[in-house]
């Protein structure tokens, strides 16, 4: 777990309670030392702030999803903007605002832990296919069409859950349980967020494929 935040005390609450959880805890303050991190030990997840004294916690975060698109990304900020949260969620698995709520960090980061690395090593598993989708569990990766979707491990998780449910309608509070381990949130916005990124990310590569059954949830259009 990479740590990035240029307020020491706020880094040290975090470190020192993540490392109580059992997680292997780095620290940087600044774009630089953060990059210097990733390079030499390969976290599977990063917390970062957005206001950093040499740069913007965000670029940091695009830069290192496009050397680890598995990587798990979590934002923490002061900044609650809605246009804010949407930007950072379209490539990042989280959005966490100040204050904070220190158990609530840990539940949520190891809640996109679990849907983005569900276990350290996986057997070879042969592909999830609906239509003209398919889905490499063992790569992460989706194909459309013989072509490459470039997925966030969120965006993976959400239509790994469609897939496996093939045609039918999935309750939104379901997709938030077991794609976000979210419990008793159903006003939260970001199923809808992560559908609408789907769809442009796979309506680029042919048809519209997720259907909506309004007040009820989401599907796949017929995969036959």
């Amino acid at each position: 777990m990479l740590i990035v935040e240029d307020e020491p005390s706020i880094a040290d609450v975090l470190a020192i309670t993540l490392r109580y959880h059992r997680f292997e805890v780095m620290t940087a303050g600044t774009v630089r030392e953060a990059l210097a991190l990733a390079t030499r030990t390969r976290p599977d997840a990063a917390l970062l702030d957005v206001m950093l004294p040499d740069g913007d916690g965000r670029a940091l975060g695009r830069e290192l999803r496009a050397r680890r698109p598995d990587l798990a990304l979590v934002f923490l900020t002061a900044r609650d903007a809605p246009a804010e949260i949407v930007g950072a969620l379209g490539f990042g698995d989280d959005y966490i605002t100040k204050p904070f709520n220190i158990d609530e960090v840990v539940a949520r980061l190891g809640a996109v832990l679990r849907r983005t690395r569900p276990a350290d090593v996986l057997p070879e598993r042969p592909p999830l296919r609906y239509g003209d989708l398919e889905l490499d569990e063992t790569a992460y990766t989706v194909r459309r069409s013989g072509r490459t979707v470039q997925l966030t491990p969120t965006e993976y998780a959400l239509l790994r859950f469609l897939v496996r449910n093939g045609g039918r309608v999935v309750p939104k509070e379901q997709l938030l349980r077991h794609v976000w381990q979210y419990e008793h949130v159903a006003e939260s916005t970001v199923v809808e967020t992560y559908i609408s990124y789907l769809r442009r990310k796979l309506e680029a590569l042919g048809p519209p494929l997720i259907t909506t059954r309004r007040g009820v949830g989401y599907g796949l259009a017929g995969g036959a």
